[in-house]
């Protein structure tokens, strides 16, 4: 660890306060006392910090606990799994597992994938732009299936859940008067969805995709050559009419040819 990176990771335990008592005095000595109550301000709002980065992150979770179950979650999750970079933004992807642990929060067994889905559309949001990148369609009408891979957007994922989270994270976003009625139909049917993240300029959208596509995705983001991608899809699966739309939403990032696998 170089130098720098440990004097980040001294100043940032410092902040979570869960720090051997003067490990950071080296570190200050000498500092003009700005910085040393700058830190102490920051050790004195570390859980509005944390409030207010997961509340960002996971703005459905927080609507759907509430403001103020939200904001003890958020500095629980900060004294257990507090962040290990300096960038608040990129801090929150334990908070899905952790709700799963909470037995406090069995009784909404959707939080998790819906904390889930935040966390990739939050993903999706900060994903770099995959440019005007010419792709040789050709590979696909010669190359092997089982050597060709294709990579997805950055900001494109698939969240498979046996609850309906589509239409949780939807009714979220709308003013409509009865736009929790789908949501009580679904749950009441054990109806679950797969949704399919991605983005549209700079626009995130969140959408329900049958099983075939969805399968077919999941196997692509997982690194899967085509051919197998296309095993795991089915034979029910239109894989021209996913190419068209992949091609016109730019889901499809690079087409690449390596070694068939065996």
């Amino acid at each position: 660890m170089t130098t720098e990176a440990l004097r980040q990771q001294m100043l940032l335990r410092a902040l979570w306060g869960d720090g051997q008592p003067g490990a950071l005095a080296g570190w200050l000595r000498g500092a003009p006392p700005r910085i040393t109550r700058g830190l102490q301000a920051y050790r004195a709002h570390a859980g509005a910090l944390a409030e207010r980065a997961l509340g960002v992150a996971f703005p459905t979770v927080a609507q759907l606990v509430g403001e103020e179950s939200f904001a003890a979650l958020a500095r629980v999750v900060w004294q257990a799994q507090p962040p290990q970079q300096g960038d608040i933004a990129q801090w929150g992807a334990a908070l899905p597992a952790f709700i799963a642990a909470a037995p406090q929060l069995a009784d909404e067994p959707y939080l998790a994938d819906v904390a889930r889905l935040d966390w990739a559309v939050h993903q999706a949001e900060q994903a770099a732009d995959s440019g005007d990148s010419i792709l040789d369609l050709q590979q696909l009408a010669d190359g092997d299936p089982a050597a060709l891979r294709l990579h997805l957007s950055e900001a494109v994922a698939l969240i498979a859940s046996p609850h309906p989270v589509v239409s949780i994270w939807q009714a979220h976003r709308s003013d409509a008067p009865d736009r929790f009625a789908p949501v009580r139909e679904a749950l009441a049917r054990g109806h679950g969805e797969r949704a399919l993240v991605h983005r549209e300029g700079f626009v995130v959208r969140v959408t329900a995709v049958p099983e075939a596509p969805a399968r077919f995705v999941q196997a692509l983001l997982a690194g899967e050559p085509l051919g197998r991608a296309l095993d795991e899809a089915g034979p029910g699966f239109a894989f021209d009419g996913w190419l068209v739309q992949a091609l016109q939403q730019g889901w499809l990032r690079s087409i690449e040819q390596r070694e068939a696998v065996p």
